[in-house]
């Protein structure tokens, strides 16, 4: 019965700070003006003194403010105010009947029944049902891509830590992203499946909508909020973990991995701690608003988004370092240049997706700032890289690994000939960095210790 009312709600959790466009108005506007209008009603109905006969009580259904009312009669009030498209609306009604008994007519699931037909205006398509049904497209690509990365990385994981030999730090830090991305996923999606549940549910009397925002409700989901930005920094912290192991590699040659792996731990999972942790503090403190999935002042949120941004930022100047190495070393083998262009690509394009660069250029435009279009083209390509991106990171570092195929190989041939004992090992050797000949012998080097 309550749909239209929850679902705006969802939309609410879901956008954060968007707004419909300047004409309408946003979500998180519609729900104040609701909550106002609830009060106006309380207040009227408690000063209003009660009839003497058999009446329909005067009740606030979630929907609209109803009088005392006679039985056996129609009550008429104007749809509510609150509604975004109110002005389409202004002179339509919403009508309850009230029965023989003294006691609202309800439908055969027991609810009260309504007519609120004249309040939807449907011949015209508004910006905030546009803006809805845009956000719903979103979050189910959001949902395809997070899931997709999500088998993708649990099947990465599984290969790494299987094989014995793929066992080096190397390899040690890609696991630690591999389940960054994996948290991440699990947190979104269980965030929304969360608030998916909390919000799309039928409200069946007054007061339920208070209980599922009330803030005894709402601390399973500031809790969920909490873990979820934990994730996401710890993912964002990961991705710079592997830019600082690939500048060790290439610059600082010297520096023993596994003694900065310990480093590498306290970076990527200790330093989101720093800064998740006082956000958390002091939204409990001085904005303790619902899910906390709204930033009323945005200065709180610098609070998480400035060490995000000099993460991004300390990748991008890793990334362009690397880059410049590369083109030295490539140069120095003196290759055709159509060689030389393609390899420099190939590492280029690899080094994106693993370091994360693409979101140099979504911090380049502030929340504030994107309006609009461009705000929705912006979340757009943030929500399909952000959530494709685990996937595209395991094909890359996992699947179609040289040393991983080698060794899935290798576990195959080993169970063929279990299974079949008496067929001859046939040996292969390929010119690929994990396999490679002396004197007539196959040797696979499952992790080198230098590239």
């Amino acid at each position: 019965m309550w749909k239209p009312l929850t679902l705006f709600l969802l939309l609410v959790s879901l956008q954060g700070t968007a707004e419909a466009s300047s004409s309408e108005k946003s979500a998180k506007d519609t729900f104040a003006d609701w909550r106002q209008y609830q009060q106006e009603c309380e207040r009227s109905m408690a000063e209003e003194p009660y009839p003497a006969g058999l009446v329909c009580n005067r009740t606030f259904d979630m929907y609209a403010c109803w009088g005392d009312t006679l039985p056996n009669t129609t009550a008429m009030v104007p749809c509510p105010w609150y509604l975004p498209w109110h002005r389409h609306v202004r002179g339509g009604f919403v009508m309850r009947l009230c029965g023989p008994a003294g006691q609202w007519v309800t439908d055969e699931s027991g609810l009260p029944w309504r007519d609120h037909s004249q309040c939807e205006d449907l011949s015209t398509d508004h910006p905030f049902q546009k803006q809805m049904r845009l956000l719903d497209q979103f979050r189910l690509m959001y949902t395809v891509g997070y899931s997709l990365s999500l088998v993708s990385l649990l099947l990465a994981l599984l290969l790494l830590l299987a094989f014995r030999k793929l066992r080096c730090t190397r390899n040690y830090i890609h696991v630690n992203l591999f389940l960054s991305f994996v948290l991440r996923a699990v947190s979104i999606l269980t965030r929304d499946a969360l608030l998916r549940v909390r919000f799309s549910k039928d409200l069946r009397h007054e007061g339920e909508l208070f209980h599922l925002l009330g803030d005894q409700a709402a601390a399973g989901c500031r809790l969920a909020q909490v873990l979820t930005q934990y994730c996401v920094a710890a993912n964002y912290y990961w991705l710079l973990v592997e830019g600082l192991y690939l500048h060790n590699l290439l610059v600082l040659m010297a520096i023993s991995e596994e003694s900065c792996f310990v480093g590498y731990l306290l970076v990527g999972w200790g330093a989101p701690i720093l800064f998740v942790i006082p956000w958390a503090i002091i939204r409990y403190l001085y904005e303790n608003n619902q899910c906390w999935e709204i930033n009323d002042n945005m200065a709180y949120w610098w609070i998480i988004r400035c060490p995000i941004l000099l993460a991004i930022l300390v990748n991008f100047i890793i990334f362009v370092r690397i880059i410049k190495i590369l083109v030295s070393k490539l140069r120095a083998h003196q290759m055709r240049y159509t060689d030389y262009k393609f390899r420099l690509a190939k590492s280029t394009l690899t080094l994106i997706p693993l370091l994360g660069i693409h979101e140099v250029v979504f911090a380049l435009v502030a929340e504030e700032q994107a309006q609009g279009t461009l705000r929705y083209v912006k979340l757009f390509f943030e929500l399909f890289l952000n959530s494709f991106q685990g996937l595209l990171v395991s094909i890359l570092y996992c699947f179609v690994n040289k040393e991983v195929q080698s060794e899935i190989r290798r576990k195959w041939q080993r169970c063929k000939l279990s299974a079949n004992p008496l067929e001859k090992p046939t040996h292969s050797c390929s010119h690929g960095p994990s396999c490679h000949c002396q004197q007539g012998k196959t040797s696979e080097v499952g992790c080198p210790r230098r590239p």
